[in-house]
């Protein structure tokens, strides 16, 4: 394709953009200030953070809420005044018409619900991960194309202006050739919930899901891992099912290649003291460090929740901390995104294959623990994401 052939090509992407607008699963034109119909599965400590923040969007209209435990489902629903109260997602699926699901339930019914819902032409934003192996999560992926919807899966790392900065200081070679990088976050352990320590749980799609999405993201996709996983205490004491058996692992090691001489490494785990705790309320110090030959970048805080970046050159070595606006980022606001884009017509910085590759990742450290091998990765994903 020549360049006259490229600008006519564009144009009339361009056109068709504009006058064929995003089409919802109930057949909706969504035009710019409309605004998206939410259905939110699961009302337990999550919601506490999505509901308020879906609340506020513009571009949300929030109709149903949905639990197993009714009662949590209506005193969400008269908490923040949402129509609709579910107690199943069957009942849900057949209720008020909606865009959007968000599936903020245990996540070892993400998969199976994720993919009722898309059955019923919904799109899905899932708290992390969206699935319990890659194979069924690249399932759901391939049946929400069929179906003609989308699902997105958390984390919302990607989406935080010090990431943006990290990842146009490495594109733009401002730390010359990146050699290696470090992750890390734990705490004692979520005491509100059995499904953390049981088949399908673990500290690495609760805890350590965020550091791979943030140095896959920042590094580009994984070639290979090597991993090493434990369990440090092998019971628990639960507020749900009181003292139980520690299935999944509660303490991991990640090595990851990316290729071109990059290693990277995550640790994280359910037995770090650490005083900033599970909210990590006042951690200043670096949670994620990137070297390369010119310079290194230190993100500041949880990247999660981070609010600057330490970057340290050989013309600056003593270093300088730069990009501490934090803007409208907080961690529970993807689904806000999502609808935000689904009413926009645009595409989010977030998305599913990124998410199926950090499942991957997951799947290859644990496979790895159980055969002493590297294992090597098949998934990747559109980078760079800035």
């Amino acid at each position: 394709m020549n360049r006259q052939e490229f600008l006519e090509h564009s144009a009339r992407l361009a056109v068709a953009g504009i006058v064929a607008p995003f089409i919802s699963s109930a057949g909706i034109l969504h035009q710019p200030d409309k605004k998206i119909k939410v259905a939110v599965i699961g009302c337990g400590s999550v919601s506490g953070m999505y509901l308020p923040h879906l609340s506020k969007s513009p571009h949300v209209e929030l109709v149903s809420v949905c639990d197993i435990r009714v009662e949590r489902a209506q005193q969400a629903a008269d908490k923040y005044h949402v129509p609709n109260a579910y107690p199943h997602i069957d009942k849900l699926l057949a209720g008020a018409p909606f865009d959007l699901l968000v599936n903020l339930t245990d996540m070892q019914e993400h998969g199976r619900l994720n993919r009722q819902a898309i059955l019923s032409r919904k799109h899905i934003w899932s708290e992390k991960p969206m699935a319990n192996t890659y194979a069924e999560g690249k399932a759901l992926l391939d049946l929400a194309t069929k179906n003609n919807v989308r699902i997105w899966g958390a984390p919302a790392v990607v989406n935080s202006p010090q990431f943006a900065y990290m990842a146009t200081a490495i594109r733009q070679g401002k730390i010359g050739k990146v050699a290696a990088a470090h992750a890390h976050y734990g705490h004692l352990g979520p005491t509100w919930s059995a499904f953390f320590y049981e088949q399908g749980g673990g500290s690495l799609p609760d805890l350590g899901v965020y550091n791979l999405a943030t140095l896959t993201g920042l590094l580009g996709p994984a070639k290979s891992v090597m991993g090493m996983t434990s369990i440090v205490t092998p019971e628990r004491n639960v507020d749900n099912k009181g003292k139980i058996k520690v299935v999944a692992e509660d303490n991991a090691m990640v090595l990851m290649d990316h290729g071109n001489g990059v290693l990277s490494h995550v640790q994280c785990g359910f037995n770090y003291f650490d005083p900033y705790g599970h909210e990590g309320q006042g951690q200043d110090k670096p949670t994620i460090s990137i070297w390369g030959t010119r310079g290194s970048l230190q993100l500041i805080g949880y990247d999660w929740a981070p609010f600057g970046v330490d970057e340290a050159t050989l013309e600056q070595e003593h270093g300088v901390r730069v990009a501490t606006d934090t803007g409208s980022y907080v961690w529970e606001h993807g689904a806000s995104v999502i609808a935000e884009s689904l009413a926009m017509n645009n595409e989010p910085r977030i998305n599913a294959e990124h998410a199926l590759h950090v499942l991957e990742i997951i799947e290859a450290v644990r496979q790895s623990q159980a055969t002493g091998k590297r294992i090597m990765l098949k998934s990747t994903f559109p980078y760079p994401i800035v």
